[in-house]
């Protein structure tokens, strides 16, 4: 049965990955009730090692993400190869599944959400490679699934879309995020329904209507405001419309995901969010 799954990253988008960082959220996360988290295996540290580490907080490993520009900074032969690695600590992990997205654009970082720049042979040469990769990391064992991701070069519908339907649901599945589709003014139960043959994953993310429209703010500045992202149901994610469009056969897990919390502490974020979640999806999760 599907999992309320945490990801730390508020606790190291500022501070860094290191083990210092992990464990105080690791902690909170034992505290709070969490059992899943999503699964960062850091550099130099073997799978076998990080499954005793998070184990030693009554975690496991939940759906983790590939991440590329998908653009001329990286070769096909190294993103390949790089996915080759990753997924060898995923399948070590027990998953089978991940998600993949592209979140590294300058320009569309210091204009988000509107696609800045859109250049159609640049959108697919990206699909292309990324097709590449995706059946990649499915010959090593691993379903890729797209994340949608604000400042990457499949940020807009028409992105996401083209995406989705040029490489079809054999190379490639779905595993969107609430808060950055929204954001991108996409209606994300909408969007999952359409396609939700293909859902394999969730970040449960909600957003407020601050920055939606008409905002000059930077990705960063937005994050950085703390009226960008909040806990699920604080903000204008329409979250009962979403879970109605999940199919009743679903059986990845919730992850939620509060980039930088509306709240002073990172621990009260995420009580909040666990609580929500417990309610939301009661009947739906594993307790």
């Amino acid at each position: 049965m599907s999992r309320i799954a945490a990801n730390p990253i508020p606790y190291w988008a500022a501070a860094g990955k290191t083990k210092e960082v992990f464990d105080e959220a690791f902690a909170d996360f034992l505290a709070i009730g969490f059992t899943a988290v999503k699964a960062d295996v850091p550099e130099g540290m073997t799978a076998n090692d990080y499954l005793a580490w998070i184990g030693g907080y009554g975690l496991s490993p939940s759906l983790s993400l590939f991440n590329s520009p998908f653009d001329d900074t990286v070769t096909v032969d190294g993103e390949v190869e790089k996915a080759k690695r990753f997924a060898a600590d995923q399948v070590a992990l027990g998953l089978d599944r991940t998600m993949i997205s592209s979140m590294a654009v300058p320009a569309r970082l210091a204009q988000p959400a509107v696609g800045a720049e859109l250049d159609e042979g640049r959108l697919s040469r990206a699909i292309d490679m990324c097709g590449e990769v995706c059946r990649a990391l499915t010959a090593e064992g691993l379903r890729p699934l797209h994340h949608s991701h604000i400042g990457g070069v499949f940020e807009t519908e028409h992105e996401i879309t083209r995406l989705l339907d040029d490489l079809g649901p054999d190379v490639i599945g779905f595993g969107p995020d609430t808060g950055h589709l929204r954001w991108a003014g996409i209606e994300p139960a909408a969007f999952i329904r359409r396609y939700a043959d293909r859902l394999g994953g969730i970040h449960i993310k909600d957003v407020f209507p601050d920055h939606l429209e008409g905002s000059t703010l930077s990705y960063r500045e937005a994050t950085a405001s703390k009226r960008l992202w909040a806990e699920p149901g604080l903000g204008v994610v329409d979250f009962d419309a979403v879970l109605a469009a999940i199919p009743d056969d679903y059986d990845g897990d919730y992850m939620i995901e509060v980039d930088e919390p509306s709240v002073e502490s990172k621990l009260e974020s995420h009580e909040m969010s666990f609580a929500w979640a417990r309610r939301a999806l009661a009947g739906r999760v594993t307790e």
